[in-house]
């Protein structure tokens, strides 16, 4: 059974930073893209990022420039770097596998919680 475990979340200042992290079990970690997603209070959960096995990447414009995904697969582990935060980046972040370079797959974290304070 496949398993996902975010970590990293927490309180941050805006302009601030944090680094997300989804270590992943039972399964071929290597294999499968991953992803992170996010949804905030009253709002549909959305596509942040995702990285096929092959390290290709995909970005929300709302985030391009800003967050960078990659994944280590000898720790089976996918990291989101969130830079230069803005209140708007509150939310409960999710990490996703399996799926395509652009499509989500069906196995999802507990979720982490990112708060931005302005």
């Amino acid at each position: 059974q496949v398993q996902l475990v975010e970590s990293g979340g927490g309180l941050v200042q805006a302009g601030g930073s944090l680094r997300l992290s989804c270590a992943a079990s039972g399964t071929i970690f290597s294999r499968n893209a991953m992803g992170w997603y996010r949804q905030a209070p009253g709002k549909q959960r959305e596509l942040v990022a995702r990285i096929t096995s092959g390290g290709s990447t995909i970005y929300a414009d709302s985030v391009k420039g800003r967050f960078t995904i990659s994944r280590d697969n000898i720790e089976n582990t996918v990291y989101l770097q969130m830079n230069s935060l803005k209140p708007e980046d509150t939310a409960d972040y999710y990490c996703n596998a399996g799926g395509g370079y652009s499509l989500a797959g069906g196995y999802w974290g507990q979720g982490t919680q990112v708060t931005v304070s302005s």
